[in-house]
């Protein structure tokens, strides 16, 4: 049976910035057959992607790859909650 447990955002914060800057969100873009093609990162919490485990680590492994400053961030899967 597949886990759909879809209750987790990316949230990602500038290591320089400490905790003086809010962090921003993950936000997955996909093609229309669903298909995932990358990641950008938006302040707004409430427009960021809500998506399984699986899919989120899917969202920081390419942004990990993808983006060329992607070292100068702490991102990490947090509950929709937190």
């Amino acid at each position: 049976m597949e886990n759909n447990d879809q209750r987790y955002l990316v949230q990602q914060n500038k290591i320089s910035d400490g905790d003086t800057k809010p962090p921003v969100f993950a936000k997955v873009m996909r093609g229309k057959d669903g298909k995932f093609e990358g990641v950008s990162f938006i302040k707004n919490k409430e427009k960021a992607t809500v998506m399984t485990v699986a899919q989120a680590q899917e969202a920081i492994d390419w942004a990990t790859k993808k983006k060329p400053n992607a070292h100068e961030y702490a991102t990490k899967i947090i509950c929709l909650g937190q």
